[in-house]
């Protein structure tokens, strides 16, 4: 222990699914691109737990051999996105010298 492993504990095919993933979605209804770190301005908690719920009703109907709204990978990176958005929100609530931030 010591050294937190980053390149161990994440797994870089996933990664780039997830920034493609985010890519695409960062395109705006009228057509405008959104900042990629946009959502880390602040998502209320109760909005990234209804769309982590659906994202998680779809990864559990193809989980089931049904179809879900976009396919399984979709479903994935979108509860992907919900949790760590609530983690986001979580951890950026806490005290500074609580929150366990790299190499701390």
């Amino acid at each position: 222990m010591g050294k937190l492993d980053y390149e161990g504990f994440l797994s870089p095919l996933v990664l780039a699914r997830f920034a493609r993933y985010m890519d695409r979605h960062r395109v705006q209804t009228d057509g405008t691109l959104r900042a990629s770190d946009n959502w880390q301005k602040g998502i209320p908690p109760d909005a990234y737990m209804k769309s982590g719920w659906r994202h998680f009703m779809d990864w559990w109907l193809e989980h089931r051999g049904r179809s879900g709204r976009a396919g399984l990978e979709e479903a994935l990176c979108g509860l992907l996105f919900n949790v760590q958005g609530y983690l986001h929100e979580v951890l950026r609530g806490m005290p500074l010298d609580t929150c366990p931030l790299p190499g701390a």
